[in-house]
């Protein structure tokens, strides 16, 4: 038996660690997060080494340094043109006919798996790393994450780049005008391939919004009520998702701001560790440095001695009157030369042990010198780094500071019906946008829009009637 079921396709928050369960938020039960399922789960800045190093490289030859590229993923991340990477979430039905837990919720993960299974190969150019299928809240959704690029690109720049734009062109999407533009195009037609692949399980995309022609006047205002209450809910479902985004967008700062407080206090210890090892190392440089000067002593003593040996043949005895030369050989100048050789012997022995003393000492305080040259500039780099992040906590404690302040002056329901208020009046004006546009497409579908439009205006006009006949009154 079929059934008929929405197929949702729409922008996510992008919050990685929410997708991830690196927290816990209020829509998420907690007893079923083992039951998600992670497809991708790649590291972002590896990723874009992998894609864009190479090109990197290539743009850099002939470049002066300070228009070379020296870190694509912080130029991408720091610049306004192109976002590090888009999120996209698919959804089956809603809570109340395909709830998670349920056998119909049950269908659609078997849905969205095989839905994803090609996604990859259908997209080449949206690079995915991050990949959750949630069966943790109300309905079973998929956050696919994923770095859109181009190849051979001749223009301006990197010949491998960011661009969702041109990854989306060379999927053969070609924007139209602001309303119709390569991504509200690849979305249709991704939601008509998770269409295909439901159906194929029983399951008919219940489009809102159709018409039905020839019914008489009761069926059809009863028919474009329930259509109104259907576009209602799908409304509250599209609400609800944004709210939740909202609400993960928040618990990442927060959680986030947390993260970078274990890393100042991780830094914080480095820093301390750096600044003992480097004390240590001054230490073992004063104790080297005592040991040359107790070794200059005898070293100059040596010196001194070999010196006095140059002046031996003055202080040679004289022979006798009648003294034979055997005898002055044997007797005197044998014994004298014999002394010698001994004392020049251990000398040059002390002078040997004590130039290898000396050696050794000169490539223990190289070395020691080196470790202390390396602890005192990771020592500054940890400074740097704490203030870096110093920097950070305060950007994003006065965000979280200002969004608890609103909430303690406004209330918390207050705030979400600003938000909400805020989102409906912005679908309202793009809704708008849209209707004043007329589609190029065939006569029926510019008659259907005439008529909704002529529609549209007839309903102002009865509002405007009442509330003149207020005003009256």
């Amino acid at each position: 038996m079929t059934m008929k079921r929405t197929i949702s396709g729409m922008i996510g928050a992008g919050s990685l660690a929410h997708n991830r369960r690196d927290f816990i938020a209020g829509n998420v039960d907690p007893d079923r997060v083992y039951l998600n399922v992670c497809y991708q789960n790649e590291n972002l800045k590896q990723v874009y080494k992998e894609l864009f190093d190479e090109s990197v490289e290539r743009y850099n030859v002939g470049k002066r340094k300070d228009r070379q590229i020296t870190n694509y993923y912080e130029k991408i991340r720091q610049g306004k043109q192109e976002k590090l990477f888009h999120e996209v979430i698919f959804q089956i039905g809603n809570c109340e006919d395909m709830a998670a837990g349920t056998p119909d919720g049950e269908l659609a993960v078997k849905v969205l798996d095989e839905y994803i299974q090609d996604f990859q190969k259908r997209n080449p150019t949206l690079r995915v790393f991050s990949c959750y299928l949630h069966q943790d809240e109300a309905t079973p959704h998929l956050h696919i994450d994923f770095v859109p690029y181009v190849t051979g690109w001749k223009g301006k720049g990197m010949d491998t780049r960011v661009s969702l734009k041109q990854a989306l062109k060379s999927l053969g999407f070609q924007g139209g005008n602001k309303h119709d533009t390569e991504l509200n195009q690849w979305m249709n037609h991704e939601k008509e391939v998770l269409a295909e692949i439901a159906k194929h399980h029983g399951i008919e995309w219940e489009q809102k919004g159709t018409h039905e022609e020839h019914l008489d006047v009761y069926n059809f205002k009863k028919k474009e009520r329930k259509k109104e209450v259907q576009a209602l809910e799908q409304e509250k479902e599209y609400l609800t998702a944004e709210n939740e985004g909202l609400t993960a967008q928040i618990a990442e700062v927060r959680a986030d701001i947390k993260m970078l407080e274990e890393e100042k206090n991780q830094a914080q210890k480095d820093k301390e560790m750096a600044e003992q090892r480097a004390e240590k190392a001054e230490k073992e440089l004063k104790c080297l440095e005592q040991h040359r000067e107790q070794l200059q002593p005898i070293m100059d003593s040596v010196n001194k001695e070999l010196r006095e040996v140059g002046a031996i043949e003055l202080l040679l005895p004289e022979a006798g009157a009648l003294e034979r030369a055997a005898t002055y050989r044997d007797k005197k100048i044998k014994p004298l030369f014999i002394k010698m050789k001994n004392k020049i012997a251990a000398m040059a022995a002390q002078v040997k042990e004590l130039t290898k003393d000396v050696e050794n000492w000169k490539h223990k305080y190289q070395k020691t010198k080196q470790e202390y040259n390396g602890v005192q500039r990771e020592l500054d780099d940890m400074r740097k780094e704490n203030r870096k992040l110093s920097e950070e906590k305060e950007v994003l404690q006065g965000v979280s500071e200002r969004y608890d302040h609103v909430v303690r002056v406004m209330g918390i329901d207050t705030v979400d019906a600003a938000v909400q208020q805020d989102i409906q009046n912005q679908k309202a004006l793009k809704e708008k946008l849209r209707m004043e546009q007329m589609p190029k497409g065939s006569i029926r579908e510019r008659l259907e829009w005439g008529a909704k439009k002529s529609e549209m205006n007839n309903q102002q006009l009865k509002k405007n009637k009442t509330k003149y006949r207020r005003m009256e009154r």
